[in-house]
Formats: C-alpha cells, sequence, structure tokens
C-alpha cells in the first residue's frame, strides 16, 4: 500500500513538532544531573501521569494484545491485566516513600537502604544491568512493532523506519531531557487516543466487518468475547487468568508494572512536586492504562479475525512481509492499512508517537543509571554536573543503538514479553517487603537476581534440549518463582542485616508503617536513640488498594458490558466504579504525606 500526500505530511508535521519541543526543553534542561534526569523535581500529577500512559502505550501494545485476543480471546489479557494489583499497591503504599527517598534513581536506593560492599555491588551491577541489558531488552521489542509497522503501514524496510523514527527520538531524547519526554508525552497521548478510538469506529463499519453488532455475533469473533476464560478447561484458565493473578503480579519485574514501582514509574514519581502529587499521578496512570485505553485495541483485533482469519491471509494480503516477522501480532497494523487518507496519517502518526514515547523514557531512565549509578559513582566522583549531563547523552546514544539493533532480530512481540517475565520470575516479593521488614538485606537481592537469571537461562536454553518433559511459559514463572523466593529467603536469614546506623537512618527518613521495623526501633529506644513516629497508614492503604482494583477492574467491564449491549450487568459495574471513584478521592485527601 501507498500512504497519500496529506498522510506523509501529517506524519511529517508531527516530526517537526517534537523537534521543535526537543529544542525548547533543552534550553531549560541546565546543567544538573536533577534537571536532565528528573526536570528539576517540580512536575504536576497530571503531567507525569499522561507521560506515564504515554510511555506504557508504546507501538507493540496494541500489537501485543491482538496476539493476546487472536489465541486466547478478550480473556487472553489476563496476562496483563493482572498487574493492575501492583499497579494500585504502588499508588497507596509505595509512591509517597518513593518521593520521600530523594534518590535521583531507583538503584541509588540500594545503598539507602543496605549498607556494605553488597550494598555498593548491588548498586552497581543494577546499573548496568537495568541501563544496558534490560533497557536494551525493552527497546528491541518496541523496536520490532517499529519495524512491523513500517514493513505493513509505510511500505519500508524496518531499518529504514527505525533509522528515520529513531534518530528524531534521539535528538529531542539526548538534547531536551526528561523535560522534553514529558511534554511530547502529553501531546502524544491525546494523538494516540484519538488515532485509535477513530481507527476503531471506521474499522468496525467496514463492509467486510458488518458494524459493531455483526461483530459481536459473527462466529468467529462470538466465542473470543469472555472477560474470563472457560473453567471446565484447567489448561485454559490456569495459565490465562490464575497464574496472573495468584503469582505473576508480585513475582516478575515487568517494565511499567514493577511490584513496589520502580523504573520510569518512580521516575515520574521523583520528578512530582511532592508526594500527594507522586499519588495522584501514578492514580491517574493506572486509571487510563486500564479501564481507559484497551478497548478500541481489543475491538480491532476482534475485527481482525473477520477480516483477516488465520496468519496466512495476512501473508497472501502482505507478501513483501518477511517470514520472520509475521504473526498473529501483525494483524493490527494490517488492519490500520484498511483506514482512508488522512485518517491513516493521523494513525500511523499516532502509532509513530507511541514508538517515541516510549523509546523517549528507556533512553532517559537507561542513561540516568549509567550516570547516577555507575559513572558518577564508582568512575569519576568529581565529575562537574555540565560533564554529567554530557555522559548522559552519549548513554542515550549508545543504548539506542542497542536496542534498535535488537529489534531488527526479534520476529515476534511474545518473545520479549515472556522472557523478560522469566527473567525477573520471584524478584518481586523483596521489592514489595524490603520497605517494611528490617531483615531483608543486600545479600538477599544479590541472590534473588543470581537464581532468578540461572533459572530463567535453565528453562529458556537447557530443560527442554536436556529431554525432559516440556513446560509451557505459565509453568516456568510459578516454578521459576517459587524456587527463587525458596533461596532468597533462605540467603535472608543465614546473611547478616544491614548496620544499626543505615537501619535506623533510613528509617527516619522514609518512617514506613507496620510492624516490620519493631526490632528496630526497640533496639534504638534501649541505646537512648529514639526513631520518629511512623507516617505509615497501611490499614487505610490496603483498603484503598482493595478499592482501587475494585473500581477500575469494574470501570473496565463496564464499558465492555456497554459494547456488548449487556445493559444491566454494565449499570452495576457503572455503579460499582463510580462509588469507588467516590472513594478514593476522598481517601487520597485523607493519607499522611510530606511536602
Amino acid at each position: 500500500m501507498n500512504l497519500s500526500n496529506l498522510d506523509w505530511t501529517i506524519i511529517a508535521a508531527y516530526f517537526l513538532f517534537v523537534l521543535i519541543v526537543g529544542l525548547v526543553a533543552s534550553r531549560k534542561v541546565g546543567n544538573s544531573v536533577s534537571d536532565f534526569f528528573l526536570s528539576g523535581r517540580n512536575m504536576s500529577w497530571w503531567l507525569l501521569g499522561v507521560s506515564m500512559v504515554a510511555t506504557t502505550f508504546s507501538a507493540d501494545t496494541p500489537n501485543l494484545v491482538t496476539n493476546l485476543v487472536r489465541n486466547s480471546g478478550v480473556a487472553g489479557n489476563w496476562g496483563w491485566w493482572a498487574f493492575l494489583l501492583t499497579g494500585m499497591l504502588t499508588v497507596f503504599v509505595y509512591a509517597k516513600l518513593w518521593r520521600r527517598s530523594k534518590v535521583l534513581t531507583d538503584v541509588e536506593f540500594y545503598e539507602l537502604r543496605y549498607s556494605g560492599k553488597a550494598a555498593t555491588f548491588l548498586r552497581g551491577f543494577r546499573a548496568l544491568y537495568l541501563g544496558l541489558v534490560f533497557n536494551v531488552l525493552v527497546m528491541g521489542s518496541v523496536s520490532l512493532a517499529a519495524v512491523k509497522f513500517g514493513e505493513v503501514m509505510l511500505g519500508m524496510p524496518g531499518w529504514l523506519t527505525l533509522l528515520i523514527a529513531g534518530s528524531i527520538t534521539l535528538a529531542y531524547s539526548a538534547f531536551g531531557g526528561l523535560r522534553a519526554v514529558i511534554m511530547t508525552d502529553f501531546v502524544q497521548f491525546i494523538l494516540a487516543m484519538v488515532g485509535s478510538v477513530w481507527a476503531c469506529i471506521y474499522l468496525l463499519n467496514l463492509k467486510e466487518v458488518g458494524g459493531l453488532s455483526n461483530l459481536i455475533t459473527h462466529p468467529n469473533v462470538s466465542g473470543k468475547l469472555n472477560f474470563l476464560p472457560s473453567f471446565s478447561d484447567p489448561n485454559v484458565w490456569v495459565p490465562i487468568l490464575l497464574v496472573p493473578l495468584t503469582v505473576q503480579w508480585w513475582a516478575s519485574y515487568y517494565p511499567g508494572a514493577e511490584p513496589g514501582g520502580g523504573g520510569y514509574i518512580a521516575q515520574r514519581m521523583f520528578s512530582a512536586k511532592n508526594e500527594r502529587h507522586a499519588i495522584g499521578a501514578t492514580l491517574l496512570f493506572n486509571i487510563a492504562h486500564y479501564a481507559l485505553r484497551p478497548w478500541p485495541w481489543i475491538l480491532i483485533a476482534l475485527a481482525s479475525i473477520i477480516v483477516f482469519p488465520q496468519v496466512s491471509d495476512i501473508k497472501v494480503a502482505f507478501p513483501n512481509i518477511s517470514d520472520s516477522k509475521l504473526g498473529e501480532d501483525i494483524a493490527y497494523p494490517a488492519m490500520l492499512t484498511l483506514l482512508p487518507s488522512g485518517l491513516l496519517g493521523l494513525v500511523a502518526a499516532s502509532l509513530i508517537a507511541a514508538f517515541m514515547s516510549t523509546m523517549s523514557t528507556q533512553l532517559n531512565l537507561g542513561a540516568s543509571y549509567l550516570v547516577n549509578d555507575f559513572y558518577q559513582r564508582f568512575i569519576k566522583p568529581t565529575a562537574s554536573q555540565g560533564e554529567l549531563v554530557w555522559v548522559g547523552r552519549i548513554s542515550t546514544i549508545v543504548t539506542a543503538f542497542f536496542g534498535f539493533g535488537l529489534g531488527l532480530f526479534l520476529t515476534d512481540a511474545s518473545q520479549a514479553f515472556d522472557l523478560l517475565l522469566l527473567l525477573g520470575s520471584g524478584t518481586g516479593l523483596i521489592y514489595i517487603l524490603r520497605w517494611f521488614w528490617w531483615r531483608i538485606n543486600a545479600v538477599t537481592e544479590i541472590v534473588a537476581m543470581i537464581a532468578s537469571l540461572l533459572i530463567a537461562s535453565y528453562f529458556t536454553f537447557l530443560h527442554d534440549q536436556l529431554g525432559f518433559i516440556p513446560l509451557e511459559g505459565w509453568q516456568k514463572t510459578i516454578t521459576g518463582a517459587l524456587l527463587t523466593t525458596i533461596v532468597w529467603i533462605i540467603a535472608t536469614f543465614f546473611t547478616p542485616p544491614s548496620s544499626d546506623e543505615k537501619l535506623r537512618s533510613f528509617y527516619r527518613l522514609i518512617q514506613p508503617g507496620g510492624n516490620g521495623w519493631n526490632a528496630v526501633i526497640n533496639k534504638a529506644n534501649t541505646e537512648g536513640d529514639p526513631l520518629p513516629k511512623s507516617l505509615g497508614q497501611l490499614p487505610l492503604e490496603l483498603l484503598c488498594f482493595v478499592v482501587g482494583c475494585t473500581t477500575v477492574y469494574s470501570a473496565l467491564f463496564a464499558t465492555g458490558s456497554w459494547i456488548y449491549g449487556n445493559n444491566n450487568t454494565a449499570l452495576l459495574l457503572t455503579t460499582i466504579a463510580l462509588g469507588g471513584g467516590v472513594f478514593l478521592f476522598s481517601s487520597w485527601r485523607k493519607l499522611k504525606t510530606q511536602g
């Protein structure tokens, strides 16, 4: 297919816009790493919340959703819907703690919480692991979607798509820092939402689809509409629903849904004006990400089952697509090629915006680890602020090169998703408990990382080759989580805790709730070094967590019920969602915060 001149004009206009934004933002960055990586810690909750949502809408997200829907129906989305649990826990328990820590990155947290050489090693190792290995895997997955998007919608070689969009992303990310990322994110989110909703409406009314009512009743689609998987077959509902809700959400470390908060979510919280703005930002993010955004993607995915029932049908329609990039997930960009001139350009620009938003965030975040937690901490502690900013810009370019390169070798959007889940399996519980249990130490985290890496490597490269019974992905996740958790719990009790001085300084700064710090508090009081009363409100925070999950899930399924025409169910769920929203808004104002 060929884009019209109008389509290319819209895309070019967007490219010009982000370049101007990057140039303007670069003049306000200054010469400090706080300005470059945290935008001066002065951002409002609504702007940060939108930025988080824009970042999670990467170019591969609708492809992933399409892959899930075509293979497992709407219920297949529980693989990522379940991460709402860790998201809401971050909102009401961890957001204010992260902001209170005053660190520049979540990796710097290690030397704030732990003592000794193990803490120093952990900070340096995690800086390199997250800044290079993990970050490159994420960018590779996002780049893969850009490659497929370019081949299907733009008719361009994948490398050329990455070269153009990647170069522009590098330009405003490297010179404008986080301020440029957040400013462009706001427009990118609006553009992405308008594009996906408008495209959904148009595609549902195609002659082949026949409108919403025909879509829902079509024999290709009717069996894939349920919100929950069939409970008659454990091989279906266990991996789709049970594992994500009972294990995956707390056991796995995944970008945007890190247990206890982390990554670019933590970076946005560090950038907030105060703790209350950090809470508001993460709450807005979780509502928009899970309740507001998924349905246009889901409906387009369902429509694709009518237009392209099999992957072979996509190959017939697009014979020039390389076989290595052909999969169920490519049905989403294939559907978008059916859009008319003008709308096609708008949607194309929105998907390019989604790619650039995610990439710019990952580039800035990865550079912050390499600069703050490796270069300044270990290579040149006396480096000036201006020098550190320039090292950050160089790091941005280097990591982009590796991320783009990996995208050319991956073949399926779910590959990186599954690998990332497996790599972090079993470590998540540490990130949840380390704030509230004094006994966890740096060795705990080191052992957990090593165990998780070895177990993931075994299941990925050795298990099947050794002739053992093949395991499904969910079985590997559960086994990895259980084994890793057992190993790090044993390591915790067989290694000494952090020093009393470090534990007390951490408690004074953070003042977490619960009883997990009673041993430290009692010992300090006995030695005449009393610690302040905790600011924690765990009972209220956990109640908000439960209500928050109920509210967002109700809103998500209320929308689906309205679409399906199940009005009574939709009305009930809408009422629950509204009631929960009122409660959450009231509770937000009651939470104790500093600043």
